[in-house]
């Protein structure tokens, strides 16, 4: 698995001194953009006065070239003989990469993501902290990893950004209904976000199989190696902040609305990217009620866009800790 990465590494023998003491790790969208997504990461880390002492890294799920139409970036590499293969929709969902002649044994995409912080930590030993951000579909493969992840290197901490994903992990068959002034309303009327959300278990035979993964957690893939409750809880526990592009509300343009998965289990969500993050927020305060805060800043003047988002004012407190 291959990435790009803004400083060469200290080799497996350096002492950990002198070093990046934070690393930026960058999960490219639905295009695999990752050099896209790189050059966002960079500015973003330009923009906080971050960029000396913080290792940028995007990592590009690889996809074969004959399968690679919907989802390729142009001036992202070809696939290399032996490099793991997902498919463009795959990778997303934490499936296995696929087995075949030249490929090395399936993984499953968030065992991919295990690794590369494991191999992080062995060629710059100086990072202590971890930042994942995942954008779009990154943002969605990434929110659904938290839960299934291995615990990180000893040392080292993960904080989480999950930016603008087009659909999101529910760890109960909850959902959120958006409400005024104390009344149920739909959901055209949030667009401007001055809704409130109450939650509420869906009629099943309206939309089956709401519930089931990648949408909830039921029917859990067994290569996923955690139940729900462990899964539940470890979400629970760890360091999130959520990051939404202020005019992702809407089906026009700069929205990406194309791409935006518009299935029943997807449109219980909300019907557009903001609406459905500001009704998981919602989810997250009522049901989960996290120990320490997993807020969500919402980045104004951005729609869908990675090289708006990132970079942002509004982003800054998220992606490093630090007041805009």
């Amino acid at each position: 698995m291959h990435f790009y990465a803004s400083l060469a590494p200290q080799g497996e023998k350096a002492d950990g001194f002198g070093g990046p003491a934070m690393a930026l790790l960058i999960m490219h969208g639905f295009p695999r953009d990752a050099n896209r997504s790189f050059n966002a990461a960079l500015d973003a880390a330009r923009s906080a006065g971050r960029l000396d002492t913080t290792l940028v890294i995007a990592p590009l799920y690889q996809v074969a070239g004959d399968k690679a139409q919907r989802c390729r970036t142009p001036g992202t590499p070809a696939p290399e003989p032996g490099d793991a293969l997902w498919t463009c929709g795959s990778w997303l969902a934490a499936q296995n990469s696929q087995a075949g002649a030249g490929n090395n044994t399936p993984i499953n995409a968030i065992a991919a993501l295990d690794a590369l912080i494991a191999h992080i930590h062995q060629r710059w030993p100086s990072v202590r902290q971890i930042t994942l951000a995942g954008f779009s579909a990154g943002g969605q493969m990434l929110q659904r990893s938290i839960g299934f992840a291995q615990q990180p290197p000893a040392g080292v901490s993960l904080r989480y950004v999950v930016a603008d994903p087009g659909t999101w992990l529910y760890f109960d068959p909850l959902r959120p209904q958006p409400q005024r002034a104390g009344s149920d309303v739909d959901w055209a009327a949030c667009s401007d976000a001055g809704c409130s959300y109450r939650m509420q278990v869906p009629e099943a035979q309206s939309c089956p199989g709401y519930d089931h993964w990648k949408y909830g957690t039921q029917a859990l893939p067994s290569y996923l190696g955690s139940n729900a409750v462990q899964a539940r809880e470890r979400y629970r526990q760890a360091d999130i902040h959520y990051l939404e592009g202020a005019l992702d509300n809407h089906a026009g343009k700069g929205t990406s609305y194309g791409a935006l998965d518009k299935s029943c289990a997807a449109m219980l969500q909300g019907p557009f990217r903001r609406q459905r993050g500001d009704g998981y927020a919602a989810y997250v305060n009522q049901v989960l009620q996290p120990p320490r805060p997993q807020p969500l800043y919402t980045v104004p003047g951005c729609a869908h866009d990675v090289a708006c988002v990132l970079p942002s004012d509004a982003a800054r407190p998220a992606l490093f800790g630090t007041a805009p």
